[in-house]
């Protein structure tokens, strides 16, 4: 039986691999390994928690204060005897994180085919996102099946001389993940406006952050019965920057960052978001909600295309009119939130499954996600 081994590290690759995971144990003739570096810790463990995913191996790989270099030449040292024991059929990682490419790169070394989830993915700025976008581009080198989110992405792919046989249009796995985690849940109830905020994001470390910070105690001083809430990343060089500018406000509730179940509920609940994350650029859009993109590029250009995301960079006074204008103007809001999602439409877990099953030349593909 083809031994499919699943590669990942971090809350967002867990979020976005889980349905690939639940799908592949289902699927007959494929068996699934999962294997984690725990690059993210306590997050990590909470998303496989919520999705009943154990690991088959563990890494452990986090060290306090260790570099970029530190952790890809960790992860591909701790990688390489593992596939050389497990002798996998194909490695399937995900996205753009350093444990992406380097489960990519120890993969690659032991000559077993890569499949790379949410492929396609670019800025064409590799400092920006970074070190995602270049990540990215790295593990494109390095794969054998691309499995893209959106025709767009595939579009990327082919434009750097990927075959177009190489690649399946899946959809994003992530709008999986959010149904099924949403399932059953009562519609969110209330009046009140919620205005989530989420930032991390390397490049805006500085001034940048600290402008965000300034930017969301002014809208939340203008706004006083908005509610703010900003689960907060742990990194301290974020926390050092962001959080003072919004001590002391009553309606800005500052939280540690929240398990994947809880922040789905407050997502469907927030009446707009303001992130810098790439996620939640496709999250939201699934439920509704208008998405204002903390940042001067993004590799998901789909939602901005359909109307339902925009770009506002790290301006303090951007960022405050921008938010402002669709707290308060009804029409403008209306636009956004009723835009259709071009991210997927449940099913990007059963074309992954079934591109991999062609791959290992057990079955066929599906046809490729239209949205």
């Amino acid at each position: 039986m083809p031994r499919v081994m699943v590669v990942y590290g971090t809350r967002p690759e867990a979020v976005k691999l889980a349905p690939l995971v639940l799908a592949l144990r289902d699927a007959p003739g494929l068996e699934p390994r999962v294997v984690v570096t725990a690059q993210h810790r306590s997050m990590l463990d909470e998303v496989n928690e919520v999705f009943g995913i154990e690991p088959d191996h563990d890494l452990d790989l986090m060290t306090p204060g260790q570099s970029l270099a530190d952790l890809t030449t960790r992860a591909v040292l701790g990688l390489s005897p593992l596939l050389e024991a497990e002798r996998p059929d194909a490695v399937v990682v995900q996205g753009d994180t350093t444990t992406t490419f380097a489960a990519a790169l120890a993969a690659f070394y032991n000559r077993i085919p890569v499949v790379h989830v949410e492929a396609g993915l670019r800025t064409h700025d590799r400092y920006s996102p970074y070190p995602e976008e270049v990540n990215r581009r790295l593990t494109t080198a390095l794969s054998t099946l691309h499995l893209a989110p959106t025709p767009h992405t595939r579009g990327n792919l082919v434009a750097e001389g990927i075959a177009a046989g190489d690649i399946a249009v899946t959809g994003n796995t992530v709008i999986d993940a959010l149904h099924w985690v949403l399932a059953g849940e009562e519609p969110p109830s209330g009046e009140e406006k919620v205005l989530l905020v989420t930032a991390h994001r390397r490049e805006s470390w500085g001034q940048g952050m600290a402008s965000i910070g300034r930017a969301v105690a002014r809208i939340a001083a203008a706004q006083p019965s908005l509610k703010v809430v900003l689960p907060a990343h742990r990194n301290p060089v974020v926390r050092e920057t962001l959080l003072p500018e919004l001590h002391g406000l009553a309606n800005v509730e500052v939280c540690e960052p929240l398990s994947y179940r809880p922040f789905a509920r407050l997502l469907a609940r927030s009446t707009l978001v303001l992130t810098d994350s790439g996620g939640l650029q496709e999250e939201a859009p699934a439920l509704g909600k208008p998405v204002l993109v903390m940042r001067d590029t993004t590799e998901r250009p789909e939602g901005v295309e359909a109307g339902t995301v925009k770009v506002i960079g790290t301006d303090e006074d951007r960022i405050v009119s921008e938010t402002l204008a669709l707290l308060t103007d009804a029409a403008a809001y209306d636009v956004m939130a009723k835009a259709t999602n071009p991210y997927g439409d449940g099913a990007a877990a059963a074309r992954s499954v079934a591109a991999i099953s062609q791959l290992l030349g057990i079955g066929p593909r599906l046809p490729d996600f239209v949205p």
